[in-house]
């Protein structure tokens, strides 16, 4: 039996260039994202013999089937048949967090199931090709309309800057920040559940329809991640820049597809800055999820207040991609 545990991710800025459709009609696509200590754990061992059927896979609904192709969850088969994984099988998976809110559930499942099957065949693979076979099963098996940033960030953990190249190249730069900087940072981010799941690649079809007409905002967007690294990369503390940047880039991304926000989604997000938080994002590709605010210490109650209605969900960075647990 083994047991993975795989994180989920906030990305700050550049959501949107990890798509192909940008980053091959460009020089490169740039996300800055984090890790964070909420995880998709995922178990596989051999089937009990004496079960009727030969496949068993639990999720947010329970499967048994006797072949691999007749699996109904998409990313499960392609992993099993892609690695040829022979029956029986059970495989089972719970996250910290509910499944299509804007933190890279589905890509963080890819990669700590690859991970557990190749440890449950004896076999140890890196970050690197961990992120690339599930952006391989995702993207061009399951023709998913979804870029590559949730896969790395997933496999590797922790702060980094990735670049997506011409070609299909990804290159990470991870960043150790010191003196405390990105836990001070974390202790100025809030994080609201909105109450509503979505499915991002109708968003993401939409908005990859339309990549050639949003050039220029992509690559502002890819741009502001590139200036939050420096602002991290050099120690600052400008509260006020970060908050701006997220905001510049959230109104930049509302226009990128019909879909991305709702009435609603501004009505909150407007309350959250009256209240005092300097600037904000929702997670993910829009339609739902967590809303993600910076605010000063001072302003954090007022603007809790504002946003009571909604399930606030406290996080902090992780510094690991994702990790085998147990092993027997």
């Amino acid at each position: 039996m083994v047991v993975t545990r795989t994180p989920l991710r906030v990305s700050f800025a550049g959501g949107g260039t990890d798509l192909a459709a940008f980053y091959e009609r460009d020089e490169y696509g740039a996300v800055l994202s984090t890790a964070i200590n909420k995880y998709v754990y995922v178990t596989v061992k051999r089937h009990g013999e004496v079960f009727d059927e030969r496949i068993r896979l639990n999720y947010s609904k329970s499967e048994q089937v006797q072949r691999i192709d007749e699996i109904e969850n998409n990313i499960a088969r392609a992993c099993l048949e892609y690695l040829e994984i022979e029956p029986p099988i059970y495989v089972s998976t719970v996250a910290d967090l509910p499944a299509s809110t804007g933190l890279g559930g589905s890509s963080s499942f890819a990669v700590g199931l690859l991970n557990a099957l190749y440890a449950y065949r004896g076999e140890r693979v890196s970050a690197g090709q961990l992120a690339e076979q599930a952006s391989f099963i995702e993207i061009e098996v399951l023709k998913q309309p979804i870029g590559k940033q949730d896969q790395y960030a997933a496999a590797f953990g922790g702060l980094n800057f990735f670049c997506f190249k011409p070609g299909g190249g990804v290159t990470v730069e991870p960043h150790r920040i010191s003196n405390g900087l990105l836990e001070e940072l974390f202790d100025h981010l809030l994080m609201f559940w909105t109450g509503h799941q979505r499915d991002s690649g109708s968003v993401l079809k939409e908005q990859k329809a339309k990549t050639a007409q949003k050039m220029e905002s992509l690559s502002k967007m890819r741009e502001h991640a590139r200036q939050l690294q420096t602002l991290l990369a050099n120690g600052c503390h400008d509260l006020q820049g970060i908050g701006r940047i997220l905001d510049e880039s959230w109104r930049l991304k509302r226009g990128l597809a019909s879909t991305i926000t709702t009435s609603q989604i501004d009505i909150w997000y407007q309350r959250a800055l009256e209240a005092g938080a300097v600037g904000g994002k929702l997670c993910g590709a829009g339609g739902g999820g967590f809303l993600l605010f910076v605010v000063p210490r001072e302003s954090q109650a007022a603007v809790r207040q504002a946003l009571s209605g909604l399930r606030e969900v406290r996080v902090a960075p992780e510094a690991q991609g994702s990790q085998i647990l147990f092993v027997e």
